[in-house]
């Protein structure tokens, strides 16, 4: 309950840091109803949308039970071991080893994983991220993510077309609100900087709840754990590329580094991770079939 408040408390963030900024940079009443407006809108997108948008991103393409046998019962024994629909499979055309679910709710999920992580994960491990994957679909994390990514590039976008404004001549303000050049250059600056780091922040209080899901639902905490340390590795040496406001959906970041240590970071660290899942295989059943 804790990360979901969390979580909720720094989707109403983002959602608020748009509205002021509509506000500040256009001004007054017309600022204050545009920034809603967008705030709904890109909210009711992401909504209905959100999964079309990020399998599009990573180029996903969908395969039936005859193209890919293993994947297709691994997927369907676990949803129905998790209670749940089974998502709708897809492979994504990439050496890069990664996985990701999206969809608003069970109902309307899809599991994703790449050719390299089919490639280089044993049976156990994949089931693994299998379940994880199925976990952030039964928290609803996945719709989360959708309006965090879809909210934060809205904010961007409009940071990036006020930039351009002022580049070439500035732009007009409301006739009850003056404003402030330097505090307007400030905004176009920092708000894109602080939609990023609360959506990474999102990201980041899933990844453990997911982890611990994914345990439940195999009973083999190892070797999910096992599985990020090999696919951490992995994406230093064939990172999967993308939009970056998709790569918190990764299970995994995609992109190696530490700039400004965890702040930028989509995930919490690897081994934060792995640490915590071999704190759960001592409270839990040795496997579960």
């Amino acid at each position: 309950m804790t990360n979901q408040l969390k979580t909720a408390a720094m989707l109403a963030a983002l959602s608020g840091l748009l509205i002021a900024i509509s506000y500040w940079i256009i001004g007054g009443t017309s600022g204050l109803i545009i920034g809603i407006g967008l705030a709904g809108v890109t909210n009711l997108l992401s909504w209905y949308q959100s999964d079309k948008i990020a399998l599009a991103v990573y180029n996903a393409q969908p395969v039936s039970q005859g193209e890919a046998p293993g994947l297709y019962r691994m997927v369907q024994r676990l949803s129905d071991r998790a209670n749940i629909p089974m998502p709708k499979v897809y492979i994504v055309p990439s050496q890069g080893a990664n996985a990701f679910a999206t969809g608003r709710d069970p109902e309307h999920a899809a599991v994703a994983v790449t050719e390299g992580i089919l490639n280089i994960l044993p049976d156990d491990e994949l089931e693994g991220v299998i379940a994880h994957e199925l976990t952030h679909i039964i928290n609803r994390d996945t719709l989360t993510q959708a309006v965090a990514a879809t909210v934060a590039g809205a904010i961007s976008f409009l940071a990036q077309m006020v930039s351009y404004s002022l580049w070439f001549g500035g732009g007009s303000r409301d006739d009850n609100r003056g404003g402030n050049p330097l505090g307007v250059l400030l905004t176009v600056m920092l708000a894109p900087v602080a939609a990023t780091i609360i959506q990474l922040a999102i990201s980041r209080t899933r990844e453990f709840s997911a982890d611990a899901g994914s345990a439940k639902l195999t009973g083999n905490p190892r070797a999910l754990a096992r599985a990020l340390q090999r696919l951490e590795a992995s994406a230093r040496q064939m990172p999967l590329n993308a939009n970056p406001a998709y790569e918190p959906l990764l299970i995994i970041n995609s992109i190696s580094g530490q700039f400004m240590g965890n702040l930028f970071s989509s995930h919490p660290a690897t081994e934060a991770r792995v640490a915590a899942l071999l704190k759960l295989e001592q409270k839990l059943p040795t496997k579960v079939y």
